[in-house]
């Protein structure tokens, strides 16, 4: 599995409280992160950073020989980071509210798990489709799962920013955890919502099936977000499978 990854302040903010990772367990087992960091003075930046240093390095002193085990770990994993990041903003005035949301690719023997909370998304880009794996955990999400609101009319309502899960706010982390087999020449895309809200999936699938290197894709990532007004910090973190089975 290659991998690259690049992480930019955008136009407007004056911070990144984006924070981005791969790490490799005992095993050779790869662990993506993207965390996008909210709330307090410097609270955005402490929880995005807590959350993926914290799990990053307890995945590396993992073992794993089987799928499950692994969810069962990062259940566990999340939940326990939740609880630090709660008593770390109770303790410090300048971090309470904080929180921060967390998506996360697993690559195991030719599979994918992918898991998220809040509104940081995975993609799969597979023959030359783009394709969201993961949910949004936003209010205005839920107006569309609840037909009271268009997709379309989302991308623009005024409270598109409110989440409904995140790491750090709520006493649960409830996490949505899905399962992939991988194909050889997928991309798995990660990124923060400082991408999404830039450019549309049309533009990002022709950047990912342009002749570039995975750096320089997520590179043009970046500068396409900032080209459109890089409203918010912008992450992007591509794997790529070049080992994987060949669809039949």
């Amino acid at each position: 599995m290659k991998f690259a990854y690049r992480t930019d302040v955008g136009q407007r903010r004056a911070n990144n409280e984006d924070y981005v990772s791969v790490y490799q367990n005992i095993a050779g087992v790869q662990f993506a992160i993207v965390a996008d960091g909210m709330g307090g003075h410097l609270g955005g930046d402490v929880a995005s950073a807590m959350a993926v240093l914290h799990i990053g390095y307890d995945f590396e002193q993992t073992e794993f020989d089987k799928v499950e085990p692994i969810i069962s770990w990062l259940v566990a994993e999340l939940q326990k980071e939740n609880e630090h990041i709660l008593n770390k903003s109770q303790q410090y005035p300048d971090l309470s509210g904080m929180g921060t949301t967390f998506v996360a690719a697993i690559y195991y023997q030719n599979e994918f798990i992918i898991a998220n909370i809040g509104d940081s998304r995975a993609y799969l880009f597979r023959e030359q489709k783009l394709s969201q794996m993961t949910e949004d955990h936003s209010l205005v999400n839920e107006l569309v799962k609840h037909g009271q609101l268009s997709a379309e009319a989302a991308k623009h309502h005024p409270q598109k920013n409110i989440i409904t899960r995140t790491l750090g706010v709520s006493e649960q982390a409830d996490a949505d955890v899905v399962v992939r087999r991988a194909q050889h020449g997928d991309y798995i895309l990660l990124c923060s919502d400082g991408l999404t809200n830039m450019v549309s999936d049309d533009e990002i699938s022709t950047i990912l099936a342009s002749p570039r290197s995975l750096e320089l894709k997520c590179q043009a990532l970046i500068d396409a977000a900032n080209a459109a007004g890089g409203l918010d910090n912008i992450t992007a973190l591509l794997l790529y499978e070049d080992r994987g089975v060949t669809a039949q």
